[in-house]
């Protein structure tokens, strides 16, 4: 189910707006934290990838000019992930048909009692998954 929700909600935005459910994904993450940046390490952990597959699609995102690299200036070794202009603006004008296919492919297949009930146990398997939730 999960796959066939991602699948088809990935089709309508990469048509409508040139970005893959990845891609998304990723500006997403990226607009949450402080300064519109991650480091690669915790971008890799938020996203629970491996630092492998996170740096292969920012280095895709780059050439496309959604995102870009920064030096860390306190440790040499590090750089973060930001956001760019381009990219917020393509989250931006992404959002609201990502919720409406949210809403279109599942939730409105739901009644409010499924809904709750769903709710309630994801919070119960992720709360197994991932105690620090």
């Amino acid at each position: 189910m999960h796959d066939l929700l991602v699948s088809q909600a990935g089709r309508s935005m990469q048509s409508s707006f040139g970005l893959s459910a990845t891609d998304y994904k990723v500006l997403a993450e990226l607009t949450r934290s402080a300064g519109d940046r991650l480091r690669v390490l915790e971008l890799a952990k938020v996203l629970g990838w491996e630092k492998s597959r996170v740096s292969h699609h920012i280095a895709r995102m780059a050439k496309r000019g959604l995102i870009d690299r920064e030096e860390c200036a306190d440790d040499g070794r590090g750089a973060y992930v930001r956001v760019t202009p381009a990219g917020r603006a393509a989250l931006e004008s992404a959002a609201p048909q990502h919720v409406e296919d949210v809403r279109r492919l599942f939730l409105d297949h739901l009644t409010p009692g499924q809904t709750a009930l769903l709710a309630e146990i994801a919070d119960s398997i992720i709360a197994k998954l991932d105690p620090q939730q």
